[in-house]
């Protein structure tokens, strides 16, 4: 979840943000965050500068990276999970996670984070105050 946090918030914004700015706004541990960000300049989705005056921003296409892609960085196979076994009956259990699993993927797969954007942009729009 703190990578999706971090990839939108980067992707809003026109300007770098630190991992202390992002996590200050989220609440999430700068530790923590920092290491997110680096799996994410890693796999080029942000792009990082250290020192004085760095941060990180949103490099990859809106368009085209999606929720699933993000989430799969950081939990890899993450819809072919160990197979349970002990019975038919742990098995059926077993076989309807792995549904649900496949159909929560294909639906993080559908979502980009153009949409989340767009979206969120639409409620910024409507809300008063």
């Amino acid at each position: 979840m703190n990578a999706i946090i971090a990839v939108i918030e980067l992707a809003a914004s026109d300007n770098q943000k630190t991992a202390a700015e992002l996590a200050s706004t989220h609440n999430i541990s700068q530790h923590h965050l920092a290491k997110v960000l680096r799996t994410l300049a890693q796999a080029g989705i942000v792009s990082s500068a250290r020192g004085p005056g760095g941060g990180c921003v949103f490099t990859a296409n809106a368009k085209r990276l999606t929720l699933g892609d993000v989430i799969e960085i950081f939990e890899p196979g993450l819809a072919s999970g160990p197979p349970l076994s002990g019975g038919v009956f742990v098995d059926e259990v077993g076989r309807m996670l792995a549904e649900i699993d496949r159909i929560t993927l294909a639906t993080l797969r559908s979502v980009t984070i153009q949409t989340v954007l767009n979206n969120a942009r639409r409620r910024l729009a409507v809300t008063p105050g």
